[in-house]
């Protein structure tokens, strides 16, 4: 009141009034002076405005500012705020965290010049068009950070107003690649094998459904089955059986073609569906599996592929794919019936070849063991039966030393006790070799059983004496003293005599005391040892 009454003209102010029943108004006053006719200050007019819902509503954007500034700042999303021609304006800490750049990098920069893929131009020219017409669009497309890489984004643009004015964009952006690899690999493996990249026995069947429905003309089905794969499996692991599973697999890749429907239907089975084709053309591709098939037994003969194949074709509409496919897979067991012990013949051939390939056991060790244990057992009196199975151990005894690592079988030291179990496990790899082997088969047992030693100590099942069958106990003798005899990476030959002395010392304890005897008189029979 003082200062209008001392001349300023107007004066205008927010502040609070009491009412008569005590309650407080936000109200703004607005006081001039009020002057007579000459001019001279008579008094004030006040002019009051209840401002109660507007200060209300102030307060409220306040928060609401400090609020969202909150949520801008802390958001799981990368946030940007653009002007009309896309220049950023301002960036919250998780856009830095997720593309890289900082606000001073970014600042009234285009930000389609810095994260938006040259492919997409179009593409972001369309949403801008959208938002810049007051729409809102959602898409999911690459964004590119600053250090070059690209990531798969959840993007939310639109428009910014103010007093309903457009003033420019906001986009918000999600990472989204993890969970869309995830979404890739579900469906992939919803088709497809995981192992061989065929598709899998759920598409197959889906697809045989399918053409029960659909189809017109003739269908064929061709089954496979590998054969050996336990055996691989059991000597070498499962990783080779994986490995020999790839490369059946891409046998059948590429004797098919690529609009056939190959797929891996079972462990060891594959399936194949061709349409509109002629039984003349399927048994030309059923020709072409085997040429592939001794392709790459030629190129990697380490372990011999075999595969059986089966045929089913027809062009009656009422035969079901699912009679087709067991026709199929008849033909197919049969070829196996035909094949599998040559097949199996092949690869345990192949086994020993890679055995005399890698073994530490010299050259002629076999040819020798051989003389020596047959010599005995005709000494001894073994049957024909019993000197034909002690003809094959004495050649095979060793065979699950596939199985065994380099680092152990070269291993030049002693073998710590971890390394010592795993060299023992030569033995039951052996007997399962020898079980899938038709000519193994009679001597899986002799495989089995050819480290155990005649006071119970040896392994795996710790026999004792005449428990322990007869061919073994005569090839431990012999195997020990051509084992002494010759060099080994560990140690040099001994001489005859010390290697004799080692079997008398061993006797009764590692070896059948009445075989050691009968084994060195025939020595010395056969003047092979020193005389005393």
């Amino acid at each position: 009141m003082r200062r209008v009454l001392t001349g300023e003209q107007s004066i205008a102010l927010d502040l609070a009034k009491r009412r008569p029943d005590g309650c407080e108004v936000e109200v703004s006053l607005i006081a001039t002076p009020l002057k007579n006719e000459s001019g001279r200050i008579v008094g004030i007019i006040e002019s009051y405005r209840d401002i109660s819902v507007v200060k209300r509503l102030q307060q409220e954007l306040i928060q609401q500012k400090i609020h969202f500034e909150a949520l801008f700042q802390s958001s799981a999303d990368a946030i940007v705020s653009l002007d009309r021609e896309h220049r950023v304006i301002d960036v919250n800490p998780q856009f830095t965290r997720l593309f890289g750049y900082t606000l001073e990098e970014l600042k009234d920069r285009n930000i389609d010049d810095l994260i938006l893929p040259e492919s997409y131009r179009d593409e972001g020219l369309e949403v801008t068009r959208k938002v810049m017409s007051g729409e809102s669009v959602q898409l999911e497309a690459p964004r590119v950070t600053k250090g070059g890489g690209t990531i798969l984004a959840s993007i939310r643009v639109g428009p910014l107003h103010l007093n309903d004015e457009l003033v420019g964009v906001y986009a918000l952006y999600t990472d989204i690649t993890e969970r869309k690899r995830a979404e890739y690999r579900l469906q992939y493996l919803s088709i497809f094998d995981a192992l061989t990249g065929l598709y899998n026995r759920a598409y197959f069947e889906g697809e045989m459904a399918r053409l029960d429905l659909v189809r017109t003309g003739s269908v064929t089905i061709i089954t496979c089955d590998i054969d050996g794969l336990k055996i691989v499996n059991d000597t070498w692991g499962q990783d080779a059986g994986d490995h020999f599973l790839k490369a059946a697999a891409e046998v059948l890749r590429r004797s098919f073609r690529a609009t056939d429907h190959v797929a891996r239907v079972g462990g060891d089975e594959f399936a194949v569906i061709l349409t509109d084709t002629s039984r003349q053309t399927c048994e030309r591709v059923c020709e072409r599996i085997r040429e592939e098939i001794t392709a790459y037994n030629r190129t990697i003969p380490k372990i011999p592929l075999s595969i059986s194949v089966g045929m089913a074709t027809t062009d009656d509409l009422n035969v079901s794919m699912r009679e087709l496919f067991k026709e199929a897979d008849n033909n197919m067991y049969r070829q196996k019936l035909l094949s599998n012990n040559s097949a199996r013949s092949a690869i345990v051939q192949a086994l020993m070849t890679a055995l005399e390939a890698r073994d530490f056991i010299t050259e002629g060790h076999a040819d020798r063991l051989h003389h020596l244990a047959l010599r005995l057992g005709q000494k001894v009196g073994l049957s024909e039966r019993s000197l034909g199975d002690l003809h094959l151990l004495a050649r095979f005894h060793d065979i699950g030393k596939v199985g065994i690592p380099d680092r152990i079988l070269f291993k030049a030291g002693p073998l710590t006790p971890e390394e010592r179990s795993e060299m023992q496990r030569h033995c039951e790899i052996g007997h399962r070799i020898a079980f899938t082997a038709p000519d193994l088969a009679p001597i899986a047992n002799l495989i089995l059983k050819h480290h155990e030693w005649w006071n119970g100590k040896g392994y795996p099942l710790g026999l004792m004496g005449p428990d322990i069958p007869l061919e073994c106990r005569l090839l431990a003798i012999v195997d020990a003293y051509d084992a002494m005899t010759n060099d080994r990476p560990y140690r040099k030959a001994m001489e005859s005599g010390t290697a004799i002395a080692e079997l008398q010392r061993c006797a009764g304890i590692q070896f059948d005391p009445n075989l050691t005897e009968a084994f060195i008189n025939q020595l010395h029979d056969h003047g092979e040892t020193p005389v005393d």
